[in-house]
């Protein structure tokens, strides 16, 4: 007798390949029949009038921390999402050195959003190796986790205080090389790295990898090539990509004889050179016997952006050195006539780049405020704001969130809203060079909703715009993200293969709407969106998910290089 049968559904193999009807008989975690009518099982699903799918893959995730705290990986698994990636963007929490616990936490606070109470309360850094990391989670999670290995963290545990503005010595590089290559072998994905200019650290300097140069991370990406089932991720500036640019980018794949996957390629109509001018370093690589994949969103971002955490305000010409204050003192300076001249004058630079809608004051959306006082100013925009208290711009959006002790949101309009950019993103979904992701589940957590990539594609991308048929969507959402890191047997809907599943409704399937929850340790707060049309989530043959209801079972595995990936040449 079988473990469990779902019955009657509609099955997308994940490979692209039409609908057909089938039923899905597991056993022992693995799908063990896929035919008309499978066999009696101890535990049935009723898939009528559904759609089973492989679980969603999710390759760029930093749920590092949340982990530890958060066995069901919310909200992603609840999106469909079965397998997840961390250790993305050069940050890891592994390897660790007691001495820089402080300092990375730090770091992963300001660069990637996460309060930095709730990683002090729930991230005890009692490890050091890799592998010790990774046994910290064995057992305790609902969906499968893997995780790459950080440059940044490399750098910190090796260097020190001079991992931020020092070269690395000969034996530093050795050092380092030798660390990457035990965190490989202990189970660790890949090699992670940022040169991003966004990417600050708690003191508001540039990340350690931001510090190395080409020869160090060559060298480090050599090291990927001596352990099987690895790969590479990086982030590099957004900005159009010189030449050097292109050469680093062919060159860490060739010395890791490994893909190089990049975040993120955005699409606008507004600028629809720009893209393809990223993606022409794809071109530049398969001519050279390398590879590169751009991840790309399938959706708009909506992104809040508040003062508290300073997340894109500290990326802006003049703005790092204030907002890496301690809020006492961000808030005291932040009154300073003077001073708001001298940030106003930044935002006129022309290093503002890709910002310019950020500081396009007039048009910032407030969307949520923290006082009653001020309620009656949610939805309205700061030009509102600014004529109804005979105030400027900037200085009636900074009374405003100094009076919410810097809490007030405020939404960005980006561009690519329109439907010229949309057409355009349906195009860039089905280019080769791409793959659909880009999630950053787990950071971000006051600002952006695109831990719920696979709930959005396929109710705006595939339902409502059409831009992709179904088939299609799950596609890129399963099998080409597994196939990319090389997951074994997962990915896809075929005998032998790991059950993890999902049955949904594609004519309901989306996002519930976005709304802040106060479940993260230390009492630090989130945006959560509960998904819709994801009816069951099964992970290794064992429901974890039940009509928006957890299980509480615990059936997810760790990744581990090697023994959970196969080897994916350029």
């Amino acid at each position: 007798m079988l473990d469990l049968v779902i019955r009657g559904g509609r099955v997308a193999d994940g490979t692209g390949a039409p609908l057909r009807h089938a039923d899905v008989g597991v056993e022992d975690g693995r799908i063990v029949e896929l035919t008309h009518r499978a066999g009696a099982a101890r535990r049935e699903i009723d898939a009528g009038g559904r759609v089973v799918a492989p679980g969603f893959v999710d390759i760029h995730t930093h749920y590092d921390a949340q982990v530890l705290w958060d066995p069901c990986v919310t909200p992603s698994s609840e999106h469909g999402v079965t397998s997840v990636i961390g250790g993305n963007c050069g940050f890891s929490l592994a390897p660790l050195r007691a001495s820089e616990r402080d300092y990375l936490l730090r770091m992963l606070s300001r660069v990637e959003g996460m309060p930095l109470e709730s990683l002090a309360a729930g991230v005890a850094g009692d490890w050091s190796s890799f592998d010790e990391y990774l046994s910290r989670l064995d057992g305790r999670l609902a969906i499968n986790a893997g995780f790459l290995v950080g440059h940044s963290t490399l750098r910190r545990v090796v260097m020190g205080a001079a991992a931020v503005g020092g070269r690395a010595t000969t034996g530093q590089l050795h050092a380092m090389r030798e660390l990457l290559g035990a965190s490989l072998a202990g189970g660790g994905l890949g090699f992670s790295t940022s040169l991003a200019p966004t990417h600050l650290d708690g003191d508001g300097a540039p990340v350690p990898s931001r510090h190395a140069d080409r020869a160090e991370i060559l060298e480090l990406c050599a090291i990927v090539r001596e352990h099987p089932g690895t790969t590479l991720e990086m982030v590099p500036p957004i900005d159009p990509f010189p030449d050097e640019l292109v050469d680093l980018m062919v060159e860490m794949s060739r010395a890791g004889q490994r893909p190089l996957n990049w975040n993120v390629l955005n699409v606008s109509a507004a600028a629809p050179g720009a893209h393809e001018q990223q993606l022409a370093a794809c071109d530049v690589a398969a001519a050279r016997g390398a590879r590169i994949v751009a991840l790309t969103l399938p959706q708009v971002v909506e992104a809040r952006i508040n003062l508290r955490t300073g997340a894109l305000f500290d990326a802006l010409p003049g703005w790092a050195s204030v907002m890496s204050l301690p809020l006492e003192e961000r808030v005291s300076a932040l009154r300073d006539p003077a001073l708001r001249r001298e940030l106003d004058a930044g935002t006129r630079s022309p290093d503002v780049g890709m910002l310019r809608h950020v500081v396009d004051w007039e048009r910032l959306r407030i969307v949520e405020t923290f006082h009653e006082r001020n309620a009656h100013w949610r939805g309205r925009t700061i030009a509102e704001l600014a004529r109804a208290t005979g105030r400027q711009g900037l200085d009636a959006l900074l009374d405003l969130a100094l009076d919410e002790e810097l809490r007030t949101s405020f939404l960005p309009e980006l561009p690519g809203n329109d439907d010229a950019s949309w057409e355009l993103r349906g195009r860039v979904w089905r280019d080769p060079r791409t793959l659909v992701g880009a999630s950053d589940a787990g950071a971000h957590l006051d600002m952006i909703d695109t831990f719920a990539f696979g709930t959005r594609l396929l109710a705006e991308g595939v339902r409502e715009r059409g831009l992709l048929g179904l088939e299609e969507a799950i596609a890129q959402l399963t099998d080409a993200p597994a196939r990319l890191y090389g997951l074994r047997e997962r990915g896809r809907i075929a005998t032998g293969w790991h059950a993890d599943l999902v049955v949904l409704d594609p004519d309901t399937v989306g996002v519930g709407p976005i709304h802040s929850r106060d479940d993260l340790p230390g009492g630090a707060t989130r945006l959560y969106a509960e998904a819709r049309g994801i009816e069951h989530v099964i992970v290794n043959g064992v429901p974890v998910l039940e009509r928006g209801t957890y299980t509480h079972a615990r059936p997810g595995r760790v990744l581990r290089s090697g023994r959970d990936t196969e080897t994916v040449e350029p």
